[in-house]
């Protein structure tokens, strides 16, 4: 408009998006969709206690599937076979969406041609976009002069749990290439596994921590992402990163971002679900799910933390992601109760 271009075609449509993304209270989000995101972490959440029945599952699946980039992405020059954060034309394909779109795949139609396929672009991108140090970036491989640009965690265990719930699924030298990657990820893993046990993460953090780290998010997400790997852990990896969690609950029974952190619904739903990922029901787990459902009005109320971190240390919260990881907990948490009454 400076330039004087005010009535020009571009300007029109940037300034309807902004008159239309306005908050109630004046101010504008960082982020306006991340709806591939939150449905596959939906899917996974819902699909813990059956609650999708086929149709719908088809129809997210054929959703998802149509998300899929099949063309190389003019910005970054991603090739084709990732996944953004979203539908709209702003998004750019990348490490975590990709792996959580695939995970949601399988527990949608594993046995569909079309979600295999879906699933073997996927698996192909996210080999291809392996780092030299077995790590997987965000967006693209090599990109190494900014801090999000580096292989991390969190998005190298997604990636692991992806091939390992695909890899019987494909031809013989795609599945060799995945489980050559996922070795390699798992002593990147291994390298990056803090002396405490710990993992952080890249894009979650948490503002009261000192570093604006958030090793409960990065320790249950990798947690999570070993449980689905189809390749060999080493023993001390788990139950280190378990030891952390277990260190780091609060005595109210809850998850805050670190150690000493106050707890809240994201943080404590995630550590409750990592630790059932790895092992049993434990009384810090029960205790976990007890101050879930008190925090939570008995599932009626989620408040939500501003644990998403954005470049350049813009912060944001996701009203899905409490609801979202205090139904994958609670869902795991009754699975596995109903599995234990099975084998009495």
């Amino acid at each position: 408009a400076s330039a004087g271009l005010g009535d020009h075609a571009v300007t029109k449509a940037c300034a309807g998006f902004l008159t239309s993304n306005v908050r109630p209270d004046g101010s504008w989000p960082i982020d306006t969709n991340l709806a591939t995101w939150v449905s596959t972490l939906s899917v996974n959440a819902l699909s813990l206690d059956g609650r999708l029945d086929r149709a719908a599952a088809t129809e997210i699946a054929d959703w998802l599937i149509d998300q899929q980039h099949n063309e190389v992405h003019p910005y970054t020059h991603a090739a084709p076979g990732g996944w953004a954060w979203s539908p709209l034309s702003g998004a750019v394909p990348d490490g975590d969406d990709t792996s959580g779109a695939m995970i949601a795949l399988g527990n949608l139609a594993p046995d569909d041609p079309k979600v295999i396929a879906a699933a073997a672009a996927g698996a192909k991108w996210l080999v291809d976009l392996q780092n030299r140090d077995g790590g997987i970036p965000t967006f693209c491989r090599g990109w190494g002069k900014l801090p999000f640009d580096h292989s991390c965690p969190d998005i190298t265990a997604h990636a692991l749990g992806a091939w390992g719930v695909w890899r019987k699924s494909f031809d013989r030298v795609l599945a060799g290439k995945v489980q050559r990657a996922s070795e390699r990820a798992i002593k990147y893993l291994a390298d990056q596994q803090r002396d405490d046990g710990s993992w952080r993460p890249l894009w979650f953090g948490n503002e009261s921590a000192v570093d604006q780290a958030n090793p409960t998010y990065g320790t249950a997400r990798v947690l999570y992402g070993l449980s689905l790997a189809s390749v060999e852990i080493p023993d001390d990896m788990t139950r280190r990163g378990v030891d952390w969690l277990l260190g780091a609950q609060n005595d109210d029974g809850g998850w805050g971002g670190d150690i000493s952190l106050a707890s809240s619904i994201e943080e404590t739903a995630l550590a409750v679900d990592a630790l059932l990922c790895a092992g049993d029901i434990t009384p810090e787990v029960e205790a976990g799910s007890e101050w879930l459902v008190e925090h939570t009005g008995d599932g009626q109320a989620f408040p939500p933390a501003a644990i998403g971190l954005y470049f350049a240390k813009l912060w944001y919260y996701e009203e899905l992601y409490p609801r979202i990881f205090t139904v994958s907990a609670l869902n795991r948490l009754l699975a596995k109760r109903s599995a234990i009454r099975e084998n009495q």
